[in-house]
């Protein structure tokens, strides 16, 4: 079955007792059990809900996993993979993250004994370098967030493999129909849903896919333990989603591919980080392990002061000031004081995030209002 079909059909079908072909919104907390542990499968709404479930099935379906297991953000879902580890275990990420992973593991799991260290992992080599027996798991976006940096999963899988350690991939910026980490030797895919598998900036909700048993039963495991879940309206708002995502992310992709070339070719704008440009550092890279490029970008303008890249992000029109990404409306973002706030400042720099960087979520409207709206912002700097 080919993606854009298993998107639409993947893990659902009619409901059994009256041929509904959405699936319907199991709103209960409990079921009725004909006798003490004789049940039609659920027990309570914590452990199982078949919203729930249709979701779980239809994302590990998307990913070409076995198991999916749908927390209520994408950041209990990361919380849900960490708490697979032990005191002393060490984590290598990339050292250009989304800033609500980097305060997860900074100041929570690391005072429990989790070491992290964060490297740039443009360069797939560099990990061999820092690579130990301690080290358990590799943590990776890519493309990266926000400066689009493109990381080689099939070479990081080798290498995390041939030291016994775990590959997870933050597939959130790509999404499932741009790639797929589990198919390039990756061992754990996680999403916030919230972004292009929801798509319309109306729900909160995080998704982990993997292909061992063993590992996904410590992750339900988990997630029934913390009772970090969604609720089912939530799980159906995501498979609403999903049916579309394919025809979005065209659309996404198409506008993007535009933009950043009408970015690149402006005389205020410095540099604009896309990984789409053959130029791009790792473009062969990403041509080979994506379908698309994507509809995240950034970019710097000539003036690089803080209150130019403010002028800039408080003129546009269509393009919403918000954090997030990934739904139908365009959004513009400034990472050092929204996203990435709770990266130390230093630890941005040193990453390349400069304080004037300017990041763009190219949504689906016309494409020549999108460029219009970016064009009377970018006159006021």
């Amino acid at each position: 079955m080919q993606l854009a079909t298993k998107l639409i059909h993947a893990g659902v079908e009619p409901d059994p007792s009256t041929g509904a072909i959405m699936t319907p919104i199991y709103q209960t907390s409990t079921y009725v059990q004909q006798a003490p542990g004789k049940h039609k499968g659920y027990e309570y709404a914590r452990t199982q809900n078949p919203t729930r479930t249709v979701l779980e099935k239809a994302m590990a379906a998307i990913e070409n996993g076995s198991h999916g297991i749908a927390f209520s953000s994408g950041m209990a879902a990361i919380e849900a993979i960490l708490h697979t580890l032990h005191p002393g275990d060490r984590v290598i990420a990339s050292n250009d993250l989304y800033g609500g992973s980097y305060r997860l593991f900074t100041r929570l799991f690391a005072k429990y004994g989790i070491q992290f260290q964060f490297v740039d992992l443009q360069d797939a080599s560099r990990l061999e370098q820092v690579i130990d027996h301690q080290t358990k798991l590799i943590w990776v976006e890519t493309p990266t967030n926000p400066l689009l940096r493109i990381v080689d999963i099939q070479a990081c899988a080798e290498i995390a493999h041939a030291h016994r350690a775990l590959l997870c991939v933050d597939n959130t910026f790509a999404s499932p129909w741009l790639q797929h980490p589990l198919d390039l030797g990756a061992d754990i895919v996680v999403h916030s849903a919230t972004k292009y598998l929801g798509g319309h900036s109306d729900v909160v909700l995080g998704v982990v896919v993997v292909k061992d048993a063993e590992l996904a039963d410590q992750l339900h495991f988990i997630q029934n333990s913390v009772g970090a879940v969604p609720g089912p309206h939530d799980c159906w708002l995501v498979l609403r989603g999903l049916k579309t995502l394919h025809v979005r992310m065209q659309r996404h992709c198409e506008n993007a591919r535009q933009i950043a070339h009408y970015l690149r070719q402006h005389p205020k704008v410095k540099q604009v980080n896309w990984c789409g440009f053959t130029d791009h550092p790792n473009h062969e890279i990403a041509r080979k392990q994506m379908r698309d490029y994507g509809a995240m970008m950034s970019f710097t303008l000539h003036d690089d002061r803080l209150e130019t890249a403010h002028r800039v992000l408080s003129s546009t029109q269509l393009f919403a000031l918000a954090e997030s990404l990934g739904g139908v409306e365009s959004l513009i973002g400034h990472p050092a004081s929204m996203t990435h706030a709770s990266i130390p400042r230093e630890e941005r720099i040193k990453a390349g995030l400069s304080d004037s960087l300017i990041r763009l979520s190219v949504g689906i409207e016309d494409i020549n209002d999108l460029i219009a709206d970016l064009e009377q912002a970018l006159q006021k700097a």
